[in-house]
């Protein structure tokens, strides 16, 4: 019997140049689904994934939902380039 759920630690969602709403929206339906997230960001997009954790946390589910662990770090990308990354894990809060 195989399990179909969802390891947060391996799907990771990738903030973008899209819209920062667009992305906190797009999450927050994720979150919905597995109630534990981690949002990743490189380069230039490490702001937007703050941005994008904060109006999760802070606006659209506050009080809700929580940002767990905050991973900073950097990739050596395919030019030799180092290149900035941030990983934000947010997780929805069990209010009984």
């Amino acid at each position: 019997m195989s399990n179909s759920t969802i390891d947060y630690t391996t799907e990771k969602f990738r903030i973008t140049e899209q819209p920062v709403m667009r992305s906190a929206i797009d999450v927050v339906e994720i979150l919905n689904k597995i109630n534990k997230i981690t949002i990743k960001g490189m380069g230039e997009s490490c702001p937007a994934t703050v941005s994008v954790a904060n109006i999760i946390t802070q606006n659209m589910l506050n009080g809700k939902a929580k940002t767990d662990k905050i991973s900073l770090d950097s990739e050596i990308v395919d030019d030799g380039r180092l290149i900035s990354t941030i990983e934000i894990i947010i997780s929805k809060i069990d209010n009984q």
